[in-house]
Formats: structure tokens, C-alpha cells, sequence
């Protein structure tokens, strides 16, 4: 059990069958009357976000979130397979579940695995990735313009926006949180 007064970002808990995480929280101790703790908490199944305040003393049931390193292998029509790095066995997951998290994931990169109880329901890619430039524009000499930028469609099939001059065949680093441009490699 936690008590809602311990809240800290990230911190997962149970409450009326469903699993929540502390996305943000304040402590709140008005001039009158009792102390109260405000937060922000997103149902960790569904991704909604929703604003609620707990009494200090309040006690919720912790939940356990697995988080397991796996090697993105393939995918197969709606099915996205992973597998385990120790046991080999391969999981596939419902590509309504993995929805855009995998944009800037290829074939043999590890993300993390998300469960509760068994139950996958997230992917986290890795913070950054290298990924090379299938297609863009070539820049044009002269045109250095401050902050100037161009689409860049690059081999997972992601379309970002790239500096000029980045140029076709090219590797560049990915920020996969944002999708933003980070540096050439």
C-alpha cells in the first residue's frame, strides 16, 4: 500500500480496477481547512489522463509494472513479434496496442515490454535511434537560412524534418520521445 502523501512522478497504483500512473502531483496545504495532495494520473491501460486530489493519509494498493528488455523481429499483417533475449520464446502483439510507438523502431532493435499481471499493454522504444535517410531533397548550395528544414522520409518510413543540409544516404540520430532531428553520425 502507498499512501497518497509518499506520491512521486511515475509511481503506479491501483484504484477502482483500473492501473494508474502519478504523471504530476502537488501538495497542497490551503490556509483553511485540511491538506490535500493534487495530481494528474494516467490510466496506464487505456493512455487517458484525468485530474484528481487524495486526502494525505489516504493508503491505494501499489501496482507492479514489469518492464522486460525485448528484440523487435518482425511483423506480420497486425501482429508485431518480440522476442525474449533469454528464453528465445517470441511474443506477438496486437498492432492496436503498439500503435505509433514503433515508427522509429527497426527489425532487431530491443524496446521495453510493458505488463501488468501478464498483461502487455505498452511499448517503450529506445530514447534514440540511428536511422538512415531513404529520401529528401538534396540542399541547395546557399540556401543556409537559420533553422531552415526539410522532410526527410528515412528506412523505417517515418517522415521527420531534417536540416538542410542532410542529404539522402545519410545516418542521423532520432529522439524517438519527439521525433526530432538530433545530429548526423
Amino acid at each position: 500500500m502507498i499512501s497518497a502523501g509518499d506520491f512521486r512522478n511515475g509511481i503506479t497504483f491501483e484504484m477502482d480496477g483500473n492501473v494508474y500512473q502519478i504523471v504530476e502531483f502537488q501538495h497542497v496545504k490551503p490556509g483553511k481547512g485540511a491538506a490535500f495532495v493534487r495530481t494528474k494520473i494516467k490510466n496506464v491501460i487505456t493512455g487517458g489522463v484525468v485530474e484528481k486530489t487524495f486526502r494525505p493519509t489516504e493508503k491505494l494498493p501499489k501496482a507492479h509494472i514489469e518492464r522486460k528488455d525485448m528484440q523487435y523481429s518482425y511483423n506480420d499483417g497486425d501482429l508485431y513479434y518480440f522476442m525474449d533475449m533469454e528464453s528465445f520464446d517470441m511474443l506477438p502483439i496486437n498492432g492496436d496496442q503498439v500503435g505509433d510507438t514503433l515508427k522509429f523502431v527497426k527489425e532487431n532493435d530491443v524496446c521495453k515490454i510493458l505488463s501488468y499481471k501478464g498483461n502487455v499493454f505498452g511499448i517503450e522504444p529506445p530514447t534514440f535511434v540511428e536511422l538512415k535517410v531513404t529520401e529528401t531533397e538534396p540542399g541547395v548550395k546557399g540556401d543556409t537560412a537559420t533553422g531552415a528544414t526539410k522532410p526527410a522520409t528515412l528506412e523505417t518510413g517515418a517522415v521527420i524534418q531534417v536540416p538542410l543540409f542532410v542529404n539522402e544516404g545519410e545516418t542521423i540520430r532520432v529522439d524517438t520521445r519527439t521525433g526530432d532531428y538530433m545530429e548526423r553520425v
